[in-house]
């Protein structure tokens, strides 16, 4: 059976039409590799891309990605809502088929060696890519971002896992790791008060006592003048999404604040959706192996 592993990096640039779609070209041109899909937005000021392949393809879409974005995104002149450290911002490899999480460590060891080699990217490895329990939180390791990472740099901590004390001077540094499929997930708001998103994120977040997998932002989307809970799920089945919607809909109910809409960023796994429709729709005894019809024609 062929090995399939999914890789979803997440580049600092969302406005630029010419950068996007040069990242593109670079995508669709590696051998072994397919883009599944690509979505960016300006207020992050952030591309991601979904990318499926073999290990060995994978991880030379990752390489020439991660150098193409070196070469046209600069860290000194970048802003966006979304917290940042480089150009490449992440690097997340997840085992699909047939490939096991120890695998995608691996490569995304290769990975990290090969860009401070030829780039000169210092890089941390996050989550199942840790070499200690307090680099495993993406927002730990990305925690000062571009702007003070220099400075973070130097604690005693806080050495790169490859590379040395310092940070790309406009590429910055890169999170990566191997990781299981998350969702990342957004919920707007009908305000422009971005303290509510902040306070909601604050409550439903698991570093502040919510939501086991779930990590969450306020974010404030200036195109449209409305402010946004923004959230990767890292377990979809611990933290359903059906769950997170409820508990922002509660919390914003207190501010006098409703949900105008959702959205879900890049790809997701059919059952997170799935779950969804289960939960709202009260369904007795669904069997999602049995009862979904792509599961039969794909299976």
């Amino acid at each position: 059976m062929a090995k399939i592993v999914e890789c979803i990096p997440n580049f600092s640039e969302g406005r630029d039409k010419a950068v996007i779609e040069a990242l593109v070209k670079e995508a669709q041109g590696v051998p072994g590799v397919t883009l599944l899909d690509h979505s960016s937005d300006a207020s992050h000021n952030r591309s991601v891309f979904t990318l499926v392949g073999s290990p060995e393809g994978i991880a030379e879409a990752a390489f020439r990605l991660a150098k193409l974005a070196s070469e046209k995104i600069d860290m000194t002149k970048h802003s966006g809502e979304h917290p940042r450290m480089g150009a490449t911002d992440v690097i997340p490899f997840v085992p699909i088929k047939d490939v096991t999480m120890e695998e995608c460590v691996e490569i995304s060891k290769k990975v990290a060696e090969r860009i401070y080699n030829e780039l000169k990217i210092p890089s941390f490895l996050y989550e199942g890519s840790a070499k200690s329990e307090g680099r495993r939180n993406l927002a730990t390791v990305r925690k000062g971002q571009f702007e003070g990472m220099p400075e973070k740099l130097l604690q005693e901590e806080w050495a790169p896992d490859y590379g040395e004390r310092k940070i790309h001077p406009t590429a910055g540094i890169t999170a990566i790791g191997a990781r299981m499929p998350l969702v990342a997930y957004n919920i707007n708001l009908n305000t422009s008060d971005i303290n509510i998103a902040n306070a909601i994120a604050k409550t439903i977040r698991a570093q502040n006592g919510g939501y086991k997998y779930c990590k969450a932002i306020g974010v404030m989307l200036e195109d449209r003048n409305i402010a946004q809970v923004s959230m990767n799920l890292v377990n979809y089945e611990g933290t359903p999404i059906y769950r997170v919607f409820e508990a922002v809909r509660f919390e914003a109910a207190r501010w006098g604040v409703q949900i105008t809409g959702s959205e879900v960023i890049g790809l997701t796994p059919a059952k997170a959706l799935i779950d969804c429709a289960e939960y709202y729709l009260k369904i007795e005894g669904f069997d999602y192996g049995k009862q979904v019809l792509e599961n039969h024609l794909l299976g």
